[in-house]
């Protein structure tokens, strides 16, 4: 049952209520400043600000903030005997906020626990809080020029005091159908419904909008014993009240269209959506139906549809009234705009919105509301969300509380924390006063933006303006600082949360899961998993993601697909982020025929690619090698009239950065200045990667210095990246200063740094400083992974202690890690380089029966090995073997066999070998061939085969 705003004469003691008179004549607000008109907005402006007068001010405080007594239950729950009703307000409300007892699906309706049931006595399980405080004046800064104007007197109903207002709650009649006969219409409550514009707006639906006839019509449908059969049946008794003959009765009509609105609302209130369609369906069959439906109906139908997944049905039936004449207005565009953006389908909304324009039909504030609300979830460019408030201030729309926040929200995407910090203040400057959800937006733009500190200043302010954090707020925070790798203040944020009587929910478990997971940390990630399940915490579908995330990581795939399986066990659904995950974990190890099937099963299932899902691709497809698939799925993304974001344009310079092209990475970092996309650290971290692998490495240094001196802010991810740039280009020293650097800063190294580390001094057999870096690892709580071991493996494989390589390959295994090609190639070499080539061929089995499939540096490695030890007929016979394989040789297997009958003094068998090359491969032409003769051997293109190491 909802509660009026006359619910506080319940929580009153009755000699307070007693003190209660009746409200006044209603004051009407004109142009002119009356006194009247003043003291209303002087008393909207105090009770909005919860502020008390000076002792001694004429008056005293009045109206609702003046404290009164209050009943026993009330003062047991506010700690307090008085209180004025805006303090309780408040109290309530940080209760009900702390905990979660707001409805899933309507976050403005409330259910009461035993705690509330005790100051609510009587009244239902679900109540809605009174909206007692005006809306602030209107915005000046967003709207350089607003004309505010005058509110007309005639439409505006008066003011009812509390008493009346609870009166109105009591229906008028009870008699039935079949005992009362009608002389005049019923009374009309009101003529239609203004999406945003009703005045019960946030509380839940109630019976005294319906005439006597409507409400027991709904009580027949919502009884748990009625039978569908029966629709027609009752349909035909209610339309009887309003019938002469066969017709309608004259002046009847805005009173049914009021009762229809009604009892389908209803209907989608008590959850019964498909039965309120089907009273809907049943009057659109009448011959009469086209009459009697008008927009109002129509737009609480699409609604429904909406809330209830049927999206699809929604936009038919929109079509289709279209078509038979019928003229829609704003009320029902804007409930399809809202059923679409309510199911993820961001461009279908976008195009309704435009069809709108097209068709001169003039938005609404709530129009522009959920249309800022879909930019901001696709991820619009901020000039384009810009574009939509200049047109709000052009249509002189004035934003309120909800636009501010959403635009603060469109903040996220983006990280733009310089413009979600403008907003707030423009928005508290023009007497908008921030509430929770103001503060957990802004808190969470930070967060995403990498800026715990002022994550942290948030906090602060929202606390002294008497907002009580909630566990939205911590698990802002914490995933603010978890986003930075600082996860010992993530952990931290955590205990002073309990500490505060706030516990841990799904979303906090799975933030810090995924922060230990994203640097490494997987026994201190599981940990946390256990926690969870522990604590009762059942995991949801990102708990699920970040699993796959971790397993894919580390190459586990059998966990990936027990995960996979697990997540419908549980009676979850996969969602575009557990498939952008699949997409991305197969990707970044190469798997490009499961990246292309993840993508197929995908559409399958029925989800329409978004941007996150192309972002994603051109990542899978650039890690794969598969550099012009990438460019493709680019490509493919404008044609699908998807705009490119800040991740699009890091997509692509990553997948530029691994082919080496740096200058193409130039000409996109102009591109995004151009297009005023500011660059964030991935992008200069990508120019970083591409200036490696171009081997340009003048480039490279000079833009590490403008990260060294403040040029470019000295992101944590960008020290981490010129760790792993300049190992890969084995600049010792250059790696020593940005690892140097980077533990100065104060940041945590990650498992890729720390593996970067190992990788430069294992290359060079520093082994007591590769030890060091090892022991750091241990002590900052990382788990040495795959990549870590074929390191080792490296050094060991090119030192006296070779056999120590396939040690660590059995502890991989021991350890549930699969090795992959590289880690196989690097014993197999260890083994060659020794010359024990029957323990080379055991590894070569070994692998060849785990699945792996040998390339062209395991057989170079054998080829190389036996022409080093005067085996030339082996060495052909691995070539004839490999070509069989289908593994073509390149260049260097050839080179090592020239090379090695030139050491030994051969230089005729080096010619004759030549000459027999288009016989032993008919793949080479005659001007490889003879590239690779020439006269006397004299223009042989020979470099010694170092063997065993895979170039990057």
């Amino acid at each position: 049952m909802a509660i009026s705003s006359g619910f506080f004469t319940t929580i009153l003691s009755p000699d307070t209520v007693s003190l209660l008179k009746p409200s006044p004549p209603p004051l009407r607000l004109t142009a002119s400043p009356s006194p009247a008109n003043l003291s209303l907005r002087r008393t909207v402006r105090y009770a909005t600000a919860a502020s008390k007068p000076a002792a001694g001010e004429r008056g005293g405080v009045r109206g609702i903030m003046k404290p009164r007594r209050v009943s026993p239950e009330m003062a047991d729950f506010i700690g307090a005997p008085e209180m004025s009703r805006t303090e309780i307000v408040k109290h309530v409300w940080a209760y009900i906020k702390e905990n979660n007892l707001q409805d899933p699906e309507n976050k403005k309706i409330i259910i009461c626990d035993e705690k509330l049931k005790t100051i609510f006595a009587g009244k239902d399980q679900r109540v809605a809080l009174p909206l007692l405080l005006s809306n602030p004046p209107l915005t000046k800064a967003l709207l350089p020029n607003p004309t505010h104007q005058t509110l007309p007197t005639s439409s505006q109903p008066p003011m009812p005091s509390l008493q009346t207002t609870r009166l109105d709650q009591t229906p008028k009649y009870q008699e039935s159908f079949t005992t009362r006969t009608p002389t005049d219409p019923p009374p009309v409550i009101r003529k239609r419904i203004r999406i945003g514009k009703d005045r019960n707006r946030g509380k839940p639906w109630s019976k005294h909008h319906l005439s006597p006839e409507g409400e027991l019509l709904l009580n027949a449908l919502n009884d748990p014993s009625f039978e569908f059969a029966e629709l027609d049946k009752v349909l035909k008794k209610f339309f009887e009240y309003y019938e002469e003959g066969s017709s309608l009765r004259s002046g009847c009509l805005v009173a049914l269209r009021s009762d229809l609105v009604g009892i389908i609302r209803g209907l989608g209130f008590y959850k019964k959506a498909d039965l309120g369609i089907s009273v809907f369906e049943w009057v659109r069959g009448r011959k009469d139906g086209v009459l009697i439906l008008n927009n109002a109906i129509v737009a609480v139908v699409i609604s429904l549809l909406g809330r209830a997944r049927k999206v699809s049905e929604a936009a038919t039936l929109f079509i289709k009234l279209r078509e038979g004449g019928f003229e829609i207005d704003v009320y029902a565009y804007t409930s399809l705009l809202s059923a679409y953006a309510g199911n993820g389908r961001y461009r279908d909304a976008v195009r309704v919105f435009k069809k709108m324009e097209d068709e001169a039909c003039r938005p609404t504030l709530i129009t522009y509301n959920v249309m800022l609300d879909v930019y901001g979830k696709m991820g619009m460019r901020w000039s384009k969300v810009e574009k939509l408030v200049e047109d709000m201030k052009n249509a002189r729309i004035h934003p309120d509380e909800y636009t501010y926040n959403t635009l603060i929200n469109c903040c996220k995407r983006g990280a733009l924390y310089e413009a979600a910090a403008s907003v707030f203040d423009e928005m508290k400057s023009n007497g908008f006063a921030p509430d929770r959800v103001t503060y957990n937006a802004l808190l969470d733009v930070y967060g995403k933006s990498r800026r715990p500190k002022e994550a942290m200043e948030v906090l602060r302010e929202m606390e002294v303006n008497g907002c009580t954090p909630s566990i939205i707020t911590y698990n802002s925070l914490i995933s603010a600082y978890a986003r930075d790798g600082l996860l010992e203040e993530a952990v931290e944020l955590k205990i002073q949360m309990v500490g505060r009587g706030i516990n841990p929910d799904v979303f906090t478990y799975t933030t810090l899961f995924s922060g230990f997971s994203r640097v490494g940390k997987y026994e201190s990630a599981m940990r946390v998993f256990e926690e969870m399940r522990a604590a009762g915490c059942k995991p949801n579908i990102c708990t699920f993601n970040a699993l796959i995330k971790m397993h894919g990581n580390r190459g586990n795939f059998a966990e990936v697909v027990k995960v996979f399986q697990e997540i419908q066990v549980c009676g979850c659904a996969p969602d575009i982020v557990t498939w952008n995950t699949l997409l991305a974990v197969f990707g970044q190890k190469g798997m490009d025929s499961e990246v292309s099937g993840v993508f197929k099963e995908m559409k399958r299932a029925g989800f329409v690619p978004q941007r996150d899902t192309y972002n994603t691709l051109i990542s899978a497809y650039s890690r794969c090698g598969a550099f012009d698939q990438a460019m493709a799925v680019y490509k493919r993304m404008l044609e699908a009239a998807v705009t490119p974001d800040l991740s699009t344009y890091n997509a692509v310079l990553a997948a530029l950065a691994r082919g080496g092209l740096w200058e193409q990475s130039e000409k996109i970092l102009d591109e995004m200045k151009d297009g005023r996309c500011k660059p964030n650290a991935l992008t200069y971290s990508s120019l970083l990667n591409a200036y490696a692998n171009g081997k340009e490495i003048k480039r490279m240094l000079a833009l590490a210095e403008e990260i060294y001196s403040g040029v470019i802010a000295p992101h944590a991810v960008l020290l981490k990246t010129l760790v792993l740039v300049c190992s890969k280009c084995d600049l010792l020293i250059e790696t020593e200063r940005a690892f140097l650097e980077l533990r100065y800063s104060g940041i945590s190294p990650s498992i890729s740094t720390l593996n970067a580390m190992v990788s430069i001094y294992g290359r060079r057999q520093l082994i007591s400083k590769t030890n060091e870096i090892l022991d750091l690892m241990k002590e900052s709580g990382f788990t040495p992974d795959l990549e870590t071991y074929n390191s080792l493996m490296y050094m060991n494989s090119r030192s006296e202690k070779f056999e120590e390589a396939e040690k660590m390959l059995k502890e991989i295994l021991a350890k549930g890690l699969k090795p992959d090609i590289v880690s196989y190639n690097t014993v197999i070499y260890g083994y060659c380089r020794n010359s024990r080539m029957k323990e080379a061929s055991r590894i070569f089995s070994e692998m060849m029966n785990s699945g792996l499939v040998p390339d062209v540096i395991t057989y170079n490695t054998f080829v190389t090995a036996y022409a080093a030890d005067s085996l030339f007929e082996e060495a052909v016979g691995v070539i004839r073997y490999m070509m069989k394989q289908g593994c073509r040789p390149n260049q260097a297997t050839y080179n090592s066999v020239i090379d090695w009958f030139c050491k030994y003094n051969r230089r005729a068998d080096a010619s004759a070998f030549v000459s027999s090359l288009r016989k032993l491969d008919p793949r080479i032409t005659r001007e490889e061939e003879y590239r690779k003769g020439g006269s006397d051997l004299e223009v042989l293109d020979i470099e010694p085969y170092c063997g065993g190491e895979r170039e990057d």
